[in-house]
């Protein structure tokens, strides 16, 4: 039997260079997006061209729209703008609350159920946002609870959050990417969710530095 992994995919660059990553380990993958209530529907379309493009078997994307409800971030609460200048030493209100601790512990059930061995999520903490869903010391804790919480880890089956981008910068992530030929023109970042990316967003920064500091251009378009 091949063995199998569960990629959390945002349609994102971080989440599609992961997908290049563990097809290159050998895995087959079993993407699953989470339409969590977000302004717009682009990351979620892009997700599904991404697994179309690996032949993903089975790609599951998942309704978890009341984190809309709850708000309190500026990519889920209208009442909440996008902004593009961000106070490197604060949270900013693009974090989501509790989103990966979400995303993992469903992304955990799935893989339990298709008896995966591996989770890939792209949290970086180098070149990042500073949210708290994204550091070494979160993964390490949450890869013990899904372990502990789960039949497959208290069975002697256990899974492993694998997050093969956590000490790399966004320039490291984009070589590795283009090393793989991963489809970046199918991503997208931007925050605001248009073909045409803002370039002024948080996202949108990081991946232009990212390119730039790579030698490469970004393939998708971006406003003049």
């Amino acid at each position: 039997m091949n063995k199998k992994a569960v990629i959390v995919l945002s349609g994102g660059l971080d989440s599609t260079t992961c997908m290049g990553i563990a097809e290159e380990k050998g895995y087959e993958l079993y993407p699953i997006t989470f339409h969590y209530g977000q302004k717009h529907n682009r990351e979620v379309e892009q997700a599904k061209k991404v697994a179309e493009y690996y032949n993903a078997p089975d790609h599951r994307i998942v309704n978890i729209s009341f984190l809309n409800q709850i708000g309190g971030s500026a990519l889920t609460d209208d009442s909440i703008d996008v902004p593009t200048d961000m106070d490197e030493d604060e949270i900013p209100v693009t974090y989501v609350p509790a989103r990966n601790m979400i995303f993992l512990s469903l992304a955990s059930a799935y893989a339990e159920v298709i008896g995966a061995e591996a989770i890939y999520i792209g949290v970086s903490a180098v070149d990042y946002s500073g949210y708290p869903d994204c550091r070494p010391e979160f993964i390490e804790s949450m890869n013990e609870t899904v372990n502990l919480a789960t039949k497959a880890g208290a069975t002697g089956s256990e899974m492993k959050i694998d997050t093969p981008l956590i000490n790399l910068t966004k320039a490291d992530t984009v070589s590795e990417g283009l090393r793989l030929s991963v489809p970046y023109e199918l991503t997208t970042s931007c925050y605001n969710g248009e073909v045409e990316a803002c370039g002024e967003c948080d996202s949108c920064r990081l991946r232009l530095k990212g390119f730039e500091e790579a030698g490469a251009v970004d393939p998708i378009p971006y406003k003049a």
